[in-house]
Formats: structure tokens, C-alpha cells, sequence
């Protein structure tokens, strides 16, 4: 079988963010591109969807600018295979009340303590490719023996 490269449809990459929850947040800082892993969570509320994610307060993913990407994907490294979904958008930080009526619904829960920081990235785009990988062949295959 050839690999093939597909793009993914929108719900494929909204059932890819649902199902996943760590990622790169990417922007520029000091003119210079970063991404840093964050977990997150994605917030569905009618039409309206965002990328919940807690941070210290004070570190750089607290100061990122307003343009932000959020990158997830999965690695099959036996096939040569994956898939990548990218999210670019904005990037808001949560009021306080916000934060109060929303924490039990869409808390993140961050992996390390002292993530005060709530901010919110709201996608203007989500793309997201597939590659196929290649099928693997069974190790007893006939033409192992010939």
C-alpha cells in the first residue's frame, strides 16, 4: 500500500482535540518562534468553541501575544504514519467570574501545580492532515520461507 497524505474534515479534527489532551502552543517571543507542551481542554458551547489551558501566571505562555497556534498530533512509527491537527487563532486570558462559573465545566486540570493563569485560545482556523501509512506485512508471509 503507497502512504497517501489526506486533509482531515473539520469534525475529524474537533473529535481529534476532544479526544486529546496535550499539545503545542506555538508563537513568536523575543522574535524568535516557540512551542511549549501544554494540556488543555476543548470547550464546546453551541457555535462557540475554545481552547482552555492553565499556565503559571507570569511565564511566558502568560505573556504570549494575541496570534498563538495550538498543534496536536499522533505518531505511528512502525507504519510511517500519523496525523496533525493545527489550530491558529486567538489568545485571551479568562477574567476572574469567567473562571468561577467555568472551572467545574472546563478545567484543564494541569499536570503541575500552580497553573493560575486560565487563558483561552480561540481558533479563527483548525486544519488537520492525515498520512497513511503503509500496511505492515504479516512476519510469516509465505515468501518468508521461499
Amino acid at each position: 500500500m503507497e502512504t497517501t497524505l489526506e486533509r482531515l474534515t473539520q469534525d475529524e479534527c474537533l473529535a481529534l482535540l476532544r479526544v486529546t489532551s496535550v499539545g503545542r502552543i506555538a508563537f513568536v517571543a523575543d522574535d524568535f518562534p516557540v512551542a511549549l507542551p501544554v494540556n488543555y481542554r476543548l470547550v464546546e458551547e453551541g457555535e462557540r468553541i475554545r481552547i482552555v489551558l492553565r499556565t503559571h501566571p507570569g511565564n511566558v505562555i502568560d505573556h504570549a501575544p494575541l496570534r498563538v497556534a495550538l498543534q496536536i498530533d499522533g505518531i505511528d512509527q512502525f507504519r510511517h504514519g500519523g496525523w496533525s491537527v493545527l489550530v491558529r487563532g486567538t489568545l485571551d486570558h479568562l477574567d476572574p467570574a469567567e473562571i468561577r462559573v467555568a472551572a467545574d465545566r472546563y478545567d484543564p486540570v494541569p499536570w503541575l501545580d500552580g497553573r493560575d493563569a486560565w487563558l483561552a485560545v480561540t481558533p479563527g482556523s483548525i486544519t488537520g492532515r492525515r498520512l497513511a501509512g503503509r500496511e505492515l506485512e504479516w512476519a510469516f508471509h509465505l515468501r518468508a520461507y521461499l
